[in-house]
């Protein structure tokens, strides 16, 4: 992985890195596989050894389930789910239980490797808990609870024929192993199901026989108290239910399945000597590229798991990285995938939930299928790793007031105590719950304890969790202090940030660190289970003459937003979908997508010329270094309908801007080719095919290759010319007798092209040696691409268009200053859209720009315009548009923004005031050239006989039904008849006027006839497409005789 601690660039600082022709902004965090970056997407899935009571799913036979995937935390991490259900419909039996024991159902359990349900009794009776008593104290937790006793009365009838320990464990191994054991080993096979299959987390040895009775009745109880209304279903979207696999846990459970079918080979190359009673070599046994190329299929192709157990393979884990923007490769880095089909009509897991604050960006997600399911971290936002579990279980044993139920307590005891849990498992009951939580948390402040801890109280049920395990959310809040206030009524609060630390903020961050903060308490990490025991305020402001205790202020409020919609200025104007737009599109930016570009030969990359750092952006771009790899230009743009070229969403371009160099890029394409043997009588090779003696030479221009077969640097090339000559040797068919070897060997034309509809100059040849030792080269081609009609451009605020047309300075408006707009945007596109933000931008870069022409902002020249547009702002940064009218009103312009423009062609004055102002705007790299496509005539298909699909195999346009009906309403018949057939798949066929068959003609011979009518047939010439024909072939197999007939 780049950047990590096996990295080479690892402790080097900037110019180091340079030096080196890296990217000094390069955050890393991506692996290098056979020359391509591939970046692991983080999994969202749920949180391990929680219980979870969920509603079951239409039309199934239970009403109420509880369930736990239990995973345990020391090898061999074991990985076991099981279920406690409650029936639907009662069998004829509990009916007649119903009257005597109460309204309650069966309750039975799934336990792995059973095949049948096991009564809840019967499990209970398995793990030592005999009499009725004592299993229903473990799940009410209260005798006295008369109701939950009443609804468990048909569970306890349903299993009361059973009532030893002995018959209880034999009924579970009946369900399990095969007939013909005998009794002892059903009893030894049920223990050792429960102790290492059932609920491992626990614990899998007999001393934690004890507990896992506890748990089990716990999980019952919450089950039962959902079903008698005192508790809710549990939510899945809940992110505190969650957990998120980064790379680390996805490359672990790959490497162990490989290492398991590594040590299965070993077993069967072992046993198979021994067997034949041979020696064997160790060395031999085993095959270490199992795990290695294993390694490398998954992040070569995506694929996660085993191949051969098709349900458990996770396509798309792996991705090539987005080179296209540097906000784009930023924003992949920090992206988490939820694995719910695409095409799943469940919206759910779609929506924007209440705890993902703080932690998941709520506008940055894709459109169409995937949205919702696709998200990004938010700005500050951590993914947590495993910690030590040793050292906290030894701190809670020797706390006081605490009761071990392996040891000490009872069923009784729960109910008067507070329920304990770390990481899921239930260690205890503590008397004095507060004191616990608060001894702990300053534990966490001291670092005896991890930072990333989540220590959660449930005060209505009466439980404290602690947990420590990978993929929890969570995010840094500064810690407030509190006092009683003097009144002896509420709190007094303020920040544990105090003005004294401030100095530090300004030190370097190596000498200083982010850990200094941590270890003076003053900010802490919560994560998102732990928010709901805090009260956070959103500003520091919100603390003076609040009585409540606030535990901890918010760092910025703006920290809620991704790296791709942080950098939009003044967010919280817009319209909510509007930025979901700007999310998606500032990755499609042409820019400076790395400082090392000239050094690098992507599969496509784009360059723009001059590329500017925005007038007002937001104070993310800082941290994020986008100002350093800046997307976009400052345009001077006029909100104004003009000669009527910018309607719906089309925008007018100034050309001699254009012609100066406005958004004008440099667009690189790099073409690859290999030297390899993939077997002894097959070789490639990059040379200049020779027509003598290689059979498939392209229609195309080798002229261009040297001698070596490559291209010189700085030749122009067109479309379909050659840039990498290249052959591939290999042995004709062994039919063919001929007695020199060397005469066997055919060569074949492999050489890499142009594509057809790109020209360019060569611009780098590459050639090197793989580690397999096999030559290689690459050639990068260059073009300029200058913005044309029909390229797509966008401001930040989702206000996306494409030019309509473009028009020389002369003919452009102007103001009374001589400033002609660069852009015009249709007026249309404000109100509907409510990008009020677009808007406030240009009113705040214009300022920003008159500001910087007279050298001053008002009276206070302290006051920084670049970070105005951060949403949520207070204070200095945040925007007053009436201060902002107030400061361009001082510097002479019209305190709204607007100005008095002439028309460019006639000089008259228009008749309004026009909104005119420097914005800024990105171009995309959706571009006319790429996808524009026409033909005359070309490849067709085998089959058809119609044009091939796809700009790339110079395919045609397809007309569909909608466009079929659009020529018809225009009463263009003929047109319509020339595309549809004349150009398509025009075909003669003879057919028999009598009969309506097609009829047996071969124009050569001159022979005319019909198998049907014979002699008396008469045949007619007939056009029909080529597709029909074929049809009418193809039901005539099928005994169906379509006939066609002719006048």
């Amino acid at each position: 992985m780049v950047r990590s601690k096996k990295c080479m660039l690892v402790g080097l600082n900037e110019r180091e890195v340079c030096q080196m022709d890296e990217c000094y902004n390069d955050p890393g965090g991506y692996f290098i596989v056979d020359g391509s970056e591939k970046v692991v997407i983080a999994q969202e899935r749920s949180a391990s050894n929680t219980v979870f009571v969920f509603p079951p799913p239409n039309n199934c036979k239970f009403t109420y389930r509880a369930e736990i995937r239990s995973v345990a935390e020391k090898p061999p991490f074991t990985v076991r789910d099981f279920s406690v259900l409650v029936s639907k419909r009662a069998t004829g039996a509990s009916k007649a239980m119903e009257a005597t024991y109460g309204s309650g159902r069966p309750i039975t359990a799934i336990l792995p490797y059973i095949k049948q349900e096991i009564p809840i009794g019967v499990l209970f009776r398995a793990l030592g808990c005999l009499t009725d008593r004592e299993i229903t104290a473990h799940i009410t937790f209260d005798l006295n609870d008369d109701e939950m006793a009443n609804w468990l009365s048909a569970s306890i009838a349903h299993s009361s024929v059973i009532s030893t320990q002995e018959v209880a464990l034999n009924f579970i191994a009946v369900r399990g192993v095969k007939p013909g054991v005998t009794k002892a080993q059903r009893l030894d096979y049920a223990r050792n199901l429960l102790r290492k299959d059932f609920l491992p987390h626990i614990g899998t040895t007999p001393e934690y026989d004890r507990a896992k009775v506890y748990f089990l009745g716990y999980m019952v109880h919450r089950m039962v108290s959902v079903a008698l209304g005192r508790r809710e279903y549990d939510d899945r979207d809940h992110y505190a239910n969650k957990r998120l696999d980064l790379v680390g846990p996805l490359l672990t459970s790959l490497f162990r399945g490989l290492f398991f079918k590594l040590r299965k080979d070993m077993k069967e190359y072992v046993q198979k000597f021994i067997d034949r009673g041979k020696d064997f070599k160790m060395e031999l046994a085993v095959k270490p590229r199992i795990i290695s190329d294993g390694l490398k299929y998954s992040l070569s192709t995506g694929n996660w798991g085993d191949s051969r157990l098709k349900g458990n393979v996770r396509t798309g884990v792996a991705q090539v990285l987005n080179r296209q923007s540097y906000v784009g490769m930023v924003s992949q880095l920090r992206r988490l995938v939820n694995p719910v089909p695409r095409e799943a009509k469940v919206t759910s897991p779609r929506q924007l939930h209440n705890t993902q604050w703080g932690v998941v960006c709520p506008s940055d997600t894709p459109e169409g299928q995937s949205v919702g399911l696709v998200k990004n971290l938010a700005l500050m936002a951590c993914v947590t790793v495993q910690s030590d579990a040793t050292h906290i279980e030894a701190l809670l044993s020797n706390m006081p007031d605490m009761l071990d139920l392996r040891i000490e307590g009872g069923p009784e005891a729960v109910g008067k105590a507070t329920k304990v849990f770390v990481n899921g498992r239930w260690v205890g009951l503590h008397r004095k719950p507060e004191e616990l939580v608060d001894k702990l948390r300053e534990y966490r402040k001291e670092e005896t304890i991890d930072r990333k801890v989540s220590i959660t109280r449930d005060l209505l049920r009466k439980e404290i969790h602690i947990r420590f395990d990978a993929g929890r959310l969570c995010r840094p809040l500064l810690t407030v202090k509190n006092y009683t206030a003097r009144s002896g009524h509420g709190y007094t609060s303020r920040l544990a940030f105090r003005r004294n630390h401030l100095p530090f903020l300004e030190e370097d961050a190596r000498v200083v660190g982010w850990k200094f903060f941590l270890n003076k308490g003053l900010v802490e990490y919560i994560d998102v289970a732990e928010e709901e025991n805090i009260l956070c305020a959103f500003f520091p402001g919100e603390l003076r003459g609040n009585q409540q205790r606030v535990t901890h202020c918010e760092i910025h409020p703006s920290m809620i937003l991704g790296v791709a919609a942080s950098l939009i200025p003044f967010p919280d104007h817009n319209q909510s979908p509007r930025n979901t737009y700007q999310a998606s599109m500032g990755k499609q930016a042409i820019g400076l997508y790395t400082s090392n570009f000239n050094y690098r030969h992507d599969i496509a990359g784009s360059i723009l010329f001059y590329p500017q750092k925005p007038l007002v952006d937001s104070r993310a771009t800082e941290f994020l270094k986008t100002v350093e790899s800046p997307a976009g230009i400052n345009c001077i743009v006029a909100v104004l309908s003009y000669t009527g070229y910018n309607q719906e969403d089309s925008i007018i371009m100034n050309k001699s801007a254009i012609d100066r160099g406005l958004f004008r890029h440099t667009f690189n394409r790099s073409y690859h080719a290999e030297e390899t043997e993939t077997r002894r009588d097959q070789r490639e090779v990059i040379e200049v095919p020779d027509e003598d003696d290689c059979e498939g030479i392209r229609i195309a221009h080798y002229g261009k290759l040297e001698a070596d077969g490559i291209v010189q640097v700085g030749t122009r090339m067109s479309g379909d010319d050659a840039i990498i000559g290249k052959t591939v040797t290999y042995r004709r068919s062994k039919a063919a007798d001929i007695g020199d070897d060397e005469m066997d060997l055919q060569k074949k034309d492999a050489s890499i092209f142009l594509r057809s509809s790109e020209t360019g100059i060569v611009d780098q040849v590459l050639r090197s040696v793989t580690a397999d030792g096999h030559n290689f080269c690459k050639v990068r081609v260059r073009s300029v691409r200058r913005p044309v009609t029909g390229d797509k451009f966008a401001s930040r605020h989702g206000q996306k268009g494409t030019i309509g047309i473009t028009f020389p300075q002369e003919d452009m408006p102007f103001t009374a200053e001589g400033i002609t707009p660069d852009v015009i945007i249709n007026p249309h596109a404000i109100p509907s859209r409510m990008t009020i933000g677009h808007l406030v931008e240009c009113h705040t870069s214009k300022m920003a720009a008159a500001f910087s022409r007279s050298g001053g902002f008002g009276n206070s020249t302290s006051v920084s315009c670049s970070h105005l547009g951060t949403p949520f702002s207070r204070g200095v940064t945040e925007v007053n548009t009436k201060l902002v009218a107030h400061e361009l009103s001082a510097l002479g312009y019209e305190q709204h923004g607007n100005e008095v423009m002439f028309n460019g062609f006639t000089g008259r004055k228009l008749n309004a005031q026009v909104f005119i102002g420097p914005t800024y705007y990105q171009r995309l790299k959706h571009l006319v050239e790429d996808k524009i496509c026409s033909r005359n005539r070309g490849m067709v298909t085998v089959l058809t006989r119609q044009p091939t699909e796809g700009r790339r195999r110079d395919g045609g346009l397809r007309i569909g039904e909608m466009e079929r009906d659009c020529l018809i309403s225009h009463g263009v018949a003929l047109n319509l008849k020339e595309r549809l057939f004349e150009v398509s798949d025009a075909y003669r066929v003879h057919v028999c006027s009598i009969c309506g068959l097609i009829a047996v003609v071969n124009l050569q011979r001159r022979y005319y006839g019909c198998r049907r009518c014979g002699k008396k047939a008469t045949i007619q010439q007939v056009l029909i497409p080529y597709a029909c024909k074929l049809l009418f072939q193809e039901l005539m197999s099928m005994n169906i005789a379509p006939r066609m007939l002719t006048l």
